[in-house]
């Protein structure tokens, strides 16, 4: 099943390179700190769903099409699977997690 949702703020990506990575994946934002393992890698998250903190972990696999095939969790919450496609690095970064005490912040 495709959920559509999951581009709501952008295109669904995550990096997993090691070095200052990060996710965006419906509506979270969040770092990712990754590690090796004997099939693929293994991480965690931690980021901002609309400014409320949230973390997670995840772990994916490298399949002989090139393609990943993973698994997300939030904490204490729900868990899905995803397929992911290499594609060019995106013109522009994802964008910072939002900070919890910004959404506090008034702006005039």
């Amino acid at each position: 099943m495709v959920n559509d949702d999951i581009d709501i703020i952008g295109t669904a990506m995550i990096s997993l390179t090691g070095y200052d990575d990060r996710l965006r994946m419906f509506v979270p934002l969040a770092h990712v700190s990754c590690r090796p393992t004997k099939t693929g890698v293994s991480f965690t998250w931690q980021g901002a769903w609309e400014y409320d903190p949230v973390s997670g972990s995840g772990s994916v696999r490298l399949r002989k099409d090139g393609r990943l095939t993973g698994k997300i969790r939030i904490k204490d919450g729900a868990e899905s699977t995803f397929i992911a496609e290499r594609t060019e690095e995106p013109d522009e970064r994802i964008p910072e997690p939002p900070r919890f005490c910004d959404k506090w912040r008034r702006k005039w």
